[in-house]
């Protein structure tokens, strides 16, 4: 597993948007959107919808680690 950011795209409300995350967050950003059935792209939009004026890669991570803490 690498450490380095990995650039992937998504479509947030029909539009293309590459994010850049680390292995780590990709793998469990996954697995987060199949817990709760949802594709990638929904559970991204949702979190960039309450994201306000920070970035979706930062918003992302913030998520994860939330959920990480949440299921402990």
């Amino acid at each position: 597993m690498s450490g380095r950011p990995v650039k992937r795209s998504l479509s947030l409300h029909g539009h293309r948007t590459s994010v850049s995350l680390e292995d780590a967050f990709w793998q469990e950003f996954r697995r987060l959107a199949a817990r709760d059935g949802l594709p990638l792209n929904q559970l991204a939009e949702r979190i960039d919808e309450a994201r306000g004026d920070v970035g979706l890669a930062s918003a992302i991570r913030v998520f994860v680690l939330q959920q990480a803490l949440a299921e402990r």
